[in-house]
């Protein structure tokens, strides 16, 4: 049987080094104070971000509102000939999200819900998770609540899945042995080499990502994180995945929906 050392492994050494080199180099944030990561960010990507014709999450929004007007499934409808217009019908919609979704019998967040209406209620062809289509419509949706404040409905169905996500945001998972708390509560607001940790909220997605050259859904960024750590993440989409989101929704709730966002 091989010996075990106790010590961390290299990879790890080299993240919490880095934590404790940032704890030295900026004060931890104030645990009561909400703040969106856009706070974070350098006013050049903020810029970005505030100007709705130079952000390149919109050109989502332009995708989502064809796909809003276009004829759909064997009836031939759109979004559009049952909700009417976008502004109007959706304004406020993504705020609520994730939710328990009566007809479903679960918590569905909006990228679900969408999914559903196009092959449920619409008999086309089902979209795949994070599939363009879904990310641009969702984008689309998101934009009307804008300025408003993200606040998911915690119904009493909804209460375990919301617990179940605040588990899987306190566990420590991976090979570096770490939780999304450790991260995004113990030292938000402090540098991980040349990045600055924030609180991990998710009121500005889907966002367009510098990093990734293009942009992603909530699920996509749990995913990055878990890989990050070295955990296997998973699936986008998934229940553990809604759970994760609707912990986080509450837990930012007051924010205000910032999307389509752009993040570095």
């Amino acid at each position: 049987m091989k010996h075990r050392s106790s010590q961390p492994d290299p990879m790890r050494r080299g993240l919490l080094a880095a934590l404790a080199a940032g704890c030295l180099a900026a004060p931890a944030a104030n645990a009561e104070e909400l703040r969106s990561g856009y706070t974070y960010m350098e006013p050049a990507t903020q810029a970005l971000q505030d100007d709705d014709f130079l952000n390149p999450g919109f050109f989502l929004v332009e995708e989502g509102l064809a796909l809003w007007q276009q004829p759909m499934g064997a009836e031939g409808l759109s979004c559009a000939d049952c909700h009417g217009p976008v502004e109007e019908a959706m304004r406020g919609v993504a705020a609520r999200y994730p939710l328990f979704a009566p007809e479903a019998g679960r918590v569905l967040n909006l990228d679900l819900q969408i999914q559903s209406e196009v092959a449920d209620r619409m008999q086309a062809p089902a979209l795949a998770y994070d599939s363009p289509e879904i990310l641009a419509l969702t984008a689309l949706i998101s934009l009307q609540s804008r300025g408003m404040e993200m606040r998911p409905e915690i119904t009493p169905q909804a209460r375990p899945v919301l617990e179940r996500g605040r588990a899987l945001y306190e566990t420590r998972r991976g090979q570096l042995n770490l939780s999304c708390a450790q991260c995004h509560d113990d030292n938000a607001g402090l540098r991980l080499r040349g990045d600055v940790i924030s609180q991990g909220h998710v009121n500005a997605f889907p966002i367009y990502r510098l990093t990734w050259g293009e942009p992603g859904s909530r699920h996509r960024m749990f995913e990055w994180c878990m890989k990050s750590i070295r955990a296997e993440p998973f699936d986008r989409g998934s229940e553990d995945f809604v759970a994760l989101e609707l912990f986080l929704a509450e837990r930012g709730a007051g924010l205000e929906i910032e999307a389509p966002g752009v993040r570095r």
